[in-house]
Protein backbone atom coordinates (compact mmCIF):
# COMPACT_ATOMS: atom_id res chain seq x y z
CA UNK A 1 0.00 0.00 0.00
CA UNK A 2 1.58 3.44 -1.20
CA UNK A 3 1.63 5.95 1.61
CA UNK A 4 -1.28 8.23 1.32
CA UNK A 5 -0.64 11.85 -0.02
CA UNK A 6 -4.02 13.30 1.37
CA UNK A 7 -5.76 12.13 5.20
CA UNK A 8 -7.28 8.85 4.64
CA UNK A 9 -11.39 8.64 3.81
CA UNK A 10 -12.88 6.60 6.77
CA UNK A 11 -16.53 5.93 7.38
CA UNK A 12 -17.75 4.51 10.87
CA UNK A 13 -20.42 1.95 11.19
CA UNK A 14 -21.78 1.48 15.05
CA UNK A 15 -24.92 0.50 16.48
CA UNK A 16 -24.12 1.89 19.99
CA UNK A 17 -22.72 4.53 22.45
CA UNK A 18 -19.37 4.76 20.32
CA UNK A 19 -16.81 4.86 22.20
CA UNK A 20 -14.30 3.58 19.92
CA UNK A 21 -15.72 5.89 18.22
CA UNK A 22 -14.11 8.22 20.33
CA UNK A 23 -11.48 7.22 20.84
CA UNK A 24 -10.65 7.51 17.06
CA UNK A 25 -11.73 11.28 16.93
CA UNK A 26 -9.95 11.74 20.26
CA UNK A 27 -6.60 10.34 18.08
CA UNK A 28 -7.25 12.62 15.03
CA UNK A 29 -7.85 15.53 16.98
CA UNK A 30 -4.58 14.67 19.11
CA UNK A 31 -2.72 14.44 15.18
CA UNK A 32 -2.02 11.18 16.25
CA UNK A 33 -4.47 10.05 13.00
CA UNK A 34 -3.71 11.30 9.93
CA UNK A 35 -7.55 10.41 8.67
CA UNK A 36 -10.74 12.40 8.14
CA UNK A 37 -13.71 11.03 9.39
CA UNK A 38 -16.47 11.20 6.37
CA UNK A 39 -19.62 9.52 7.17
CA UNK A 40 -20.62 7.56 10.55
CA UNK A 41 -23.63 5.51 9.55
CA UNK A 42 -25.91 3.59 12.55
CA UNK A 43 -28.84 0.83 12.72
CA UNK A 44 -30.49 2.85 15.44
CA UNK A 45 -31.80 6.17 15.33
CA UNK A 46 -30.70 6.31 19.06
CA UNK A 47 -27.06 5.38 19.16
CA UNK A 48 -24.96 7.43 21.41
CA UNK A 49 -22.11 6.88 18.56
CA UNK A 50 -24.57 9.67 16.28
CA UNK A 51 -24.58 12.03 18.27
CA UNK A 52 -20.34 11.42 18.91
CA UNK A 53 -20.23 12.51 15.05
CA UNK A 54 -22.52 15.37 14.57
CA UNK A 55 -20.89 17.37 17.61
CA UNK A 56 -17.42 16.58 16.29
CA UNK A 57 -19.10 17.48 12.50
CA UNK A 58 -18.97 14.16 11.10
CA UNK A 59 -22.07 13.15 8.57
CA UNK A 60 -24.47 11.26 9.69
CA UNK A 61 -27.01 8.55 8.59
CA UNK A 62 -29.28 5.98 9.66
CA UNK A 63 -31.09 3.09 8.30
CA UNK A 64 -33.84 1.29 9.96
CA UNK A 65 -33.29 -2.97 9.32
CA UNK A 66 -37.03 -2.87 9.68
CA UNK A 67 -37.91 -1.18 6.88
CA UNK A 68 -36.38 -4.05 4.62
CA UNK A 69 -38.00 -7.23 3.89
CA UNK A 70 -34.39 -8.54 3.01
CA UNK A 71 -31.28 -8.04 4.93
CA UNK A 72 -29.22 -8.40 1.55
CA UNK A 73 -31.76 -5.06 0.67
CA UNK A 74 -30.44 -3.37 4.21
CA UNK A 75 -26.80 -3.93 3.34
CA UNK A 76 -27.12 -3.02 -0.39
CA UNK A 77 -28.66 0.17 0.38
CA UNK A 78 -26.00 0.64 3.71
CA UNK A 79 -22.81 0.32 1.41
CA UNK A 80 -24.81 2.74 -1.25
CA UNK A 81 -24.39 5.64 1.54
CA UNK A 82 -20.25 4.49 2.17
CA UNK A 83 -19.90 4.19 -1.46
CA UNK A 84 -20.76 7.65 -2.08
CA UNK A 85 -18.98 9.02 0.77
CA UNK A 86 -16.19 8.39 -0.63
CA UNK A 87 -14.52 6.59 2.18
CA UNK A 88 -11.70 4.49 1.37
CA UNK A 89 -11.76 2.81 4.29
CA UNK A 90 -14.50 1.37 6.53
CA UNK A 91 -14.63 0.49 10.31
CA UNK A 92 -17.14 -1.27 12.17
CA UNK A 93 -16.54 -0.02 15.83
CA UNK A 94 -19.50 -1.63 17.79
CA UNK A 95 -21.78 -2.50 14.80
CA UNK A 96 -24.13 -5.07 16.00
CA UNK A 97 -25.23 -6.89 12.24
CA UNK A 98 -23.72 -9.71 9.93
CA UNK A 99 -23.03 -7.45 6.64
CA UNK A 100 -23.71 -9.92 3.45
CA UNK A 101 -20.88 -11.32 2.07
CA UNK A 102 -21.27 -10.47 -1.77
CA UNK A 103 -21.95 -6.95 -0.33
CA UNK A 104 -19.17 -6.65 1.39
CA UNK A 105 -17.15 -8.62 -1.43
CA UNK A 106 -15.83 -4.73 -3.24
CA UNK A 107 -14.59 -4.15 0.60
CA UNK A 108 -12.72 -7.08 1.80
CA UNK A 109 -8.89 -5.11 2.47
CA UNK A 110 -10.15 -1.96 3.60
CA UNK A 111 -12.98 -2.76 6.04
CA UNK A 112 -11.89 -3.50 9.80
CA UNK A 113 -13.55 -4.31 13.44
CA UNK A 114 -12.51 -4.56 16.60
CA UNK A 115 -13.62 -7.91 18.42
CA UNK A 116 -13.57 -7.97 22.18
CA UNK A 117 -11.84 -11.25 22.41
CA UNK A 118 -8.91 -12.98 21.71
CA UNK A 119 -9.70 -14.66 18.03
CA UNK A 120 -10.04 -17.10 17.00
CA UNK A 121 -11.69 -17.68 20.54
CA UNK A 122 -14.77 -16.35 21.42
CA UNK A 123 -16.42 -15.52 18.04
CA UNK A 124 -20.08 -13.88 18.21
CA UNK A 125 -21.40 -12.31 21.44
CA UNK A 126 -21.24 -12.55 25.23
CA UNK A 127 -17.38 -12.87 24.83
CA UNK A 128 -16.17 -11.88 28.79
CA UNK A 129 -18.59 -13.99 30.22
CA UNK A 130 -17.62 -17.10 28.09
CA UNK A 131 -13.85 -16.12 29.22
CA UNK A 132 -14.81 -16.15 32.36
CA UNK A 133 -16.58 -19.35 32.50
CA UNK A 134 -13.90 -20.88 30.81
CA UNK A 135 -11.60 -20.20 33.55
CA UNK A 136 -9.39 -18.62 31.33
CA UNK A 137 -6.49 -16.64 32.93
CA UNK A 138 -6.14 -13.83 29.92
CA UNK A 139 -8.72 -12.34 27.70
CA UNK A 140 -8.44 -9.40 25.32
CA UNK A 141 -9.51 -7.29 22.22
CA UNK A 142 -8.77 -8.35 18.59
CA UNK A 143 -8.64 -5.95 15.55
CA UNK A 144 -9.03 -7.89 12.24
CA UNK A 145 -10.13 -7.38 8.46
CA UNK A 146 -13.39 -8.13 8.16
CA UNK A 147 -14.08 -10.92 5.60
CA UNK A 148 -17.91 -13.16 4.75
CA UNK A 149 -16.88 -15.14 7.78
CA UNK A 150 -18.39 -14.03 11.27
CA UNK A 151 -15.21 -12.82 13.22
CA UNK A 152 -12.91 -14.58 10.90
CA UNK A 153 -11.21 -12.51 8.90
CA UNK A 154 -7.23 -12.20 9.32
CA UNK A 155 -6.05 -10.86 12.78
CA UNK A 156 -3.95 -8.05 12.64
CA UNK A 157 -3.40 -6.90 16.23
CA UNK A 158 -4.45 -7.84 19.95
CA UNK A 159 -4.43 -6.31 23.34
CA UNK A 160 -4.09 -8.40 26.47
CA UNK A 161 -5.00 -8.13 30.08
CA UNK A 162 -4.71 -10.84 32.71
CA UNK A 163 -8.50 -11.87 34.37
CA UNK A 164 -8.01 -10.90 38.04
CA UNK A 165 -9.66 -12.61 40.56
CA UNK A 166 -12.58 -9.86 41.54
CA UNK A 167 -13.60 -9.84 37.80
CA UNK A 168 -17.43 -10.55 37.02
CA UNK A 169 -18.05 -9.78 33.48
CA UNK A 170 -18.80 -6.23 33.58
CA UNK A 171 -15.81 -4.95 35.01
CA UNK A 172 -13.65 -7.66 32.87
CA UNK A 173 -15.45 -5.63 29.93
CA UNK A 174 -14.56 -2.34 31.42
CA UNK A 175 -10.63 -3.03 32.29
CA UNK A 176 -10.84 -4.45 28.10
CA UNK A 177 -11.96 -1.44 27.21
CA UNK A 178 -9.59 0.92 27.74
CA UNK A 179 -7.27 -1.25 25.70
CA UNK A 180 -9.40 -1.37 22.82
CA UNK A 181 -9.26 2.32 22.78
CA UNK A 182 -5.85 2.17 22.22
CA UNK A 183 -6.45 -0.47 19.83
CA UNK A 184 -8.22 0.32 17.14
CA UNK A 185 -6.61 4.11 16.54
CA UNK A 186 -2.92 2.19 16.88
CA UNK A 187 -3.97 -0.37 14.01
CA UNK A 188 -6.10 2.56 11.75
CA UNK A 189 -2.71 4.34 11.68
CA UNK A 190 -0.50 2.36 10.79
CA UNK A 191 -3.28 1.80 7.54
CA UNK A 192 -3.42 5.13 7.15
CA UNK A 193 0.44 5.57 7.06
CA UNK A 194 0.15 2.85 3.92
CA UNK A 195 1.93 0.57 6.16
CA UNK A 196 -0.56 -2.19 6.44
CA UNK A 197 -2.37 -4.40 3.95
CA UNK A 198 -4.11 -7.47 3.38
CA UNK A 199 -2.90 -9.32 -0.01
CA UNK A 200 -5.42 -11.18 -2.43
CA UNK A 201 -4.17 -14.00 -0.33
CA UNK A 202 -5.54 -13.39 2.76
CA UNK A 203 -1.90 -12.70 4.36
CA UNK A 204 -1.70 -9.34 6.43
CA UNK A 205 1.36 -7.34 5.66
CA UNK A 206 3.08 -4.40 7.22
CA UNK A 207 5.77 -2.52 5.59
CA UNK A 208 5.71 -5.44 2.98
CA UNK A 209 6.59 -8.36 5.37
CA UNK A 210 3.59 -11.12 6.28
CA UNK A 211 2.96 -11.08 9.82
CA UNK A 212 3.82 -14.41 11.59
CA UNK A 213 1.34 -13.48 14.47
CA UNK A 214 -1.03 -10.50 15.21
CA UNK A 215 0.86 -7.56 16.13
CA UNK A 216 0.62 -6.44 20.10
CA UNK A 217 -0.76 -3.48 21.95
CA UNK A 218 2.29 -2.71 24.60
CA UNK A 219 2.65 0.82 26.30
CA UNK A 220 -0.23 2.35 23.40
CA UNK A 221 1.97 0.66 20.42
CA UNK A 222 1.82 -2.52 18.12
CA UNK A 223 4.83 -4.54 18.34
CA UNK A 224 5.70 -7.80 16.74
Amino acid sequence: MAVPSSPLRVAVLASGRGSNLQALIAAREAGELPVDFVMVGSDKAKAGALQLAETAGIPTFTLDPKRYAHRRDFDADLFAQLDASGAQVLVLAGFMRIIDGETLKPWVGRTINVHPSLLPKYRGLHTHRRALDAGDAEHGASVHYVTSELDGGPVIAQARIAIQPGDDEHRLAERLLVHEHQLLPAVLRLIAQGRLALTQRGIVERDGQPLQAPLQLRDGDLVD
